[in-house]
């Protein structure tokens, strides 16, 4: 986002518009995200270490930690209107919220398939056979990340273009690279067939729970497991899918319309907003919860 020059009153406007917006989702991200990290950190050790849902959700806490860290330069850069931090730092920065933001998927994927897994019966429950095997897979998982993927952002990332070290995030210069073209196309097709699929799966399930269970389906313990798992279905449609979509048409007028890229960033940011599933999936968890939910619907089906 670039943060200086001169600029027409309107532009200026826009501008300052965005940069409240980028400092307020931000903000939003990273109280609600240390708060759900601190939480999630209590409930985890009452949890089975061996369950496969576990791990995903340990290696959540681990990533939204990673992404949090960063978060403080950002909020920094965008009162400030100035980055101060070196150009090195800037990518680094910029590249982890991308990187959290594939790896929140993949294990929004795999958490969501193994609860499904268990739910058409087709596993009594998926587990790794000792404590090692779920710390080897977790490893496996971040030795890819920072063997490849740490790698391509550090040598790729921010060499096309030339890039002033006082502004950051404003890297779009990439873009104009064809190979980075089609790798935007294949993420933004692959995360949005991917949710479809996770969404309307979700829905036969529900509609499955809510056909098979008596009475109020809101004291049925099983009704509650598929409300977790919907979280992360509306954490993936409400944080990551505008940030895709929006990107197509990014892609194709980046260079036509200025304020473009101010867009980008504003999509860009409510990714971060994902940190705040941990403090949902707590929440959704809680007895307290569950019983004003029951209140309020007694109360409104008694009138």
């Amino acid at each position: 986002m670039n943060m200086t020059g001169e600029a027409p009153a309107s532009n200026t406007t826009q501008l300052g518009i965005a940069q409240t917006i980028l400092t307020t989702v931000y903000s939003v991200a990273f109280i609600g995200g240390v708060t759900g990290v601190i939480a999630m950190s209590f409930f985890l050790v009452k949890m089975n270490t061996l369950s496969v849902t576990t791990t995903a959700i340990v290696n959540l806490v681990v990533v939204h930690s990673l992404l949090l860290l960063t978060v403080p330069f950002r909020l920094h850069y965008y009162i400030n209107g100035k980055w101060v931090f070196g150009l090195p730092f800037c990518k680094a920065v910029s590249a982890t919220l991308h990187i959290h933001m594939y790896l929140t998927f993949l294990f929004y994927v795999v958490t969501l398939v193994i609860r499904w897994l268990v739910f058409f019966q087709w596993k009594d429950k998926v587990e790794f056979y000792r404590k090692l095997h779920a710390v080897g897979a977790s490893a496996a998982v971040w030795t890819v990340v920072s063997l490849i993927v740490v790698p391509v952002f550090r040598f790729q990332y921010g060499t096309s273009g030339t890039y002033n070290n006082t502004t950051c995030f404003n890297f779009q210069e990439e873009l104009k690279q064809g190979s980075v073209k089609v790798l935007n196309y294949i993420m933004i097709t692959s995360v949005f067939c991917i949710t479809c699929i996770l969404l309307a799966l979700q829905i036969v399930i529900i509609l499955k729970v809510v056909k098979r269970l008596s009475g109020s389906i809101w004291s049925h313990q099983e009704f509650w497991a598929q409300i977790k798992s919907l979280i992360f279905l509306t954490v993936i449609i409400i944080c990551f899918l505008p940030y895709h979509l929006f990107r197509i048409y990014y892609i194709q007028h980046m260079n036509e319309i200025n304020q473009l890229s101010n867009y980008n960033e504003i999509t860009l940011s409510i990714t971060a907003v994902s940190c705040l599933d941990l403090l949902a999936f707590v929440l959704s968890g809680s007895r307290f919860l569950k019983q004003k939910v029951m209140m309020v619907r007694n109360k409104f089906t008694c009138c």
